[in-house]
């Protein structure tokens, strides 16, 4: 039988036999792992940050809104996660546009918890309900800014600390709309299509380095942007319902089995991949 040390994927007392349920529970295990949720004191990202401390990793919550110092937010997000699942929290305040701001977040992220194994580069904006005619390319700058030159930026910004030891796990958010197109969301889709090829581009540059760099593409999900895309988009609630097979929107907590898949063992043999979680939306066509 093929055994890789690294992995104990299985394990053989004296009595010969395999206890498989306890080794691929290990596969799945995030404990002793550290890792960076940006964006991530609300929707997606909050959702996903509670998926990987009950998976039993220690969080870095980096938000333009998280302040360690702000008992509120603290009381809101970080204190929440920490009561909840026992886990070390960390609230970071950033602006993932910014490199100084990024390399701020690995050091305090280093200082607090001494390693790195997980990057979730969740935090972005909408813009949906423009077409493109009426957007305006102050607007533009930005929606590209946030949603895809800040994951080139955290990404160097980790991938020191990720090679010191020995390999890591980098989880870029994108969208339905990185595989197709919506017109009245035109900057938002160049953004996440972007996203998701920079995400292969670092996949194949970084796999000698041990560190797996996927994508995970939420359809429709009940979160602050989409309550502005409601908003802004007559029916688009009831248009979505119809149309996804699923039957309804998703909830941030739809995408948790799916994060800690690819920040886990379990998912070492897999990068450069996009995996749609939008109750079968993109696959209807």
């Amino acid at each position: 039988m093929f055994c890789n040390p690294g992995f104990n994927l299985f394990i053989r007392p004296e009595n010969g036999e395999l206890h498989m349920e306890e080794t691929i529970k290990e596969m799945f295990s995030l404990d002793g792992k550290v890792a960076i949720v940006t964006g991530g004191n609300q929707g997606i990202g909050k959702g996903i940050a509670r998926g990987l401390a009950g998976a039993g990793a220690n969080v870095a919550i980096a938000d333009l809104a998280v302040d360690i110092h702000d008992e509120v937010v603290a009381g809101s997000t970080v204190a929440e996660i920490k009561q909840t699942f026992g886990v070390k929290v960390l609230g970071i305040r950033a602006d993932v546009r910014q490199e100084k701001d990024n390399l701020a977040l690995v050091d305090k992220t280093l200082d607090a918890f001494g390693r790195i194994d997980i990057l979730v580069c969740n935090a972005g904006i909408g813009g949906g309900g423009v077409m493109p005619q009426d957007m305006t390319v102050e607007r533009w700058d930005v929606i590209l800014e946030t949603n895809l030159r800040s994951l080139f930026i955290a990404a160097k910004a980790v991938y020191p600390a990720m090679v010191k030891i020995g390999g890591g796990k980098i989880i870029s958010i994108g969208s339905m709309t990185s595989l197709f197109g919506v017109g009245a969301f035109s900057a938002y889709g160049a953004s996440k299509g972007g996203l998701l090829q920079l995400s292969r581009s670092l996949a194949v540059a970084w796999a000698k380095d041990n560190i797996q760099v996927n994508c995970i593409l939420p359809g429709w999900i009940n979160t602050g942007l989409s309550k502005t895309a409601k908003k802004n988009v007559p029916g688009l609630e009831e248009r979505v319902v119809a149309r996804t097979p699923a039957g309804r929107w998703g909830e941030p907590e739809d995408l948790i089995g799916t994060a800690v898949f690819l920040a886990s063992r379990a998912s070492d043999f897999v990068t450069g991949t996009a995996i749609p979680v939008d109750g079968g939306y993109a696959a209807q066509g």
